[in-house]
């Protein structure tokens, strides 16, 4: 079941009227703080959305109607009752991520933000993925040993190439390495656990990640091969992992959208294979499947399209810029 929460405006809006009807202020009900939480960041692919030099029609719209753009694909992890706040993935869009973090976690007035988030976790070395880490170098942020999580591999390539070396050795990140399949705990009963996948891996191997709450798991599968590659099918991946919601890789619709270029060269599963795939978990109601990391060509953007209308005919939906799950019951939330 999908729950939307109201922003805290309305709230506001409110209250005045409930003072003139005779209600106190000392007797208004203090709404609960929320449990841990993930906050979605960015759902687009690492190019974005609109894609740079881009004239396909999607990316006019959405230059035309900045209600339609989209931050590429990252989560917050959030922690309302303490206000700690992990990133997955640190992605060209960082600074106006961290605004959007801001609106949620307390943070210093009138002065720079030297301490946005309490950890980072990556999943790979491609171009959305990681390149966010520079805004916390020397010339920007200068945060101080921030962890970054990160697997083997990946935490090597960081600490033996620049720029990213330098925020090793000034101290900016601390890099802790992640190992497969062993969860790293960040309190409230809230854990991470990564997971290798298949995928192009030039610098690194490619990491999904299970968040697990104390009611709710969600997997994160920003980037993969297609599912056929999988060691451990996903079907089986999720039954076994106990996930409740799936994010998983978009960023085709289907194998024709880039007519001058070879998507089987770029690796990803397609949006109707995934379909074909889930769909009896989904009819089931066992699993809720939300499609994120979506390429500019995908027609999917369009939230008035054929795409999105046979998504959600199916039982799947496209994760929104700015969603929630709650991952302490009564279940899901997204909004």
């Amino acid at each position: 079941m999908i729950y939307v929460r109201f922003p805290r405006l309305v709230l506001w809006a409110l209250l005045p009227l409930a003072l003139a009807f005779g209600g106190a202020a000392a007797e208004a009900p203090v709404p609960p703080v929320p449990g841990p939480r993930i906050v979605v960041l960015g759902t687009a692919q690492d190019g974005g959305f609109p894609h740079a030099a881009c004239e396909h029609p999607l990316c006019v719209a959405a230059r035309r109607d900045p209600s339609l753009a989209r931050r590429v694909a990252s989560l917050g992890i959030d922690f309302p009752a303490s206000g700690r706040t992990f990133l997955v993935d640190a992605t060209p869009d960082l600074p106006a991520q961290i605004q959007a973090v801001h609106a949620f976690r307390p943070h210093p007035e009138g002065k720079v933000d030297r301490a946005p988030f309490d950890g980072v976790f990556l999943t790979h070395a491609h171009l959305g993925h990681y390149l966010g880490l520079a805004w916390f170098g020397f010339e920007s942020l200068n945060t101080s040993a921030l962890p970054v999580w990160a697997s083997p591999r990946m935490a090597e390539y960081l600490r033996t190439n620049g720029p990213w070396s330098q925020l090793v050795r000034l101290k900016n990140i601390e890099l802790r390495e992640i190992r497969p399949g062993v969860p790293v705990g960040l309190g409230e009963g809230v854990s991470v656990t990564a997971f290798p996948v298949p995928h192009r891996d030039e610098y690194s191997d490619t990491m999904a990640f299970v968040i697990r709450g104390p009611k709710v798991a969600v997997l994160y599968v920003p980037d993969t091969d297609g599912w056929e590659t999988w060691t451990r099918p996903l079907p089986q991946f999720l039954a076994e992992e106990k996930v409740d919601v799936a994010l998983l890789d978009a960023t085709f619709y289907s194998p024709d959208e880039l007519p001058d270029r070879d998507v089987t060269r770029i690796r990803h599963p397609l949006v109707t294979a995934t379909m074909e795939l889930l769909g009896p978990q989904v009819a089931a109601g066992t699993l809720q499947v939300f499609f994120t990391h979506l390429n500019h060509s995908n027609p999917a953007l369009d939230p008035g399209g054929a795409a999105r209308r046979a998504i959600e005919a199916k039982g799947f939906h496209v994760l929104a810029d700015g969603a929630e799950i709650a991952l302490q019951g009564p279940g899901p939330c997204c909004g």
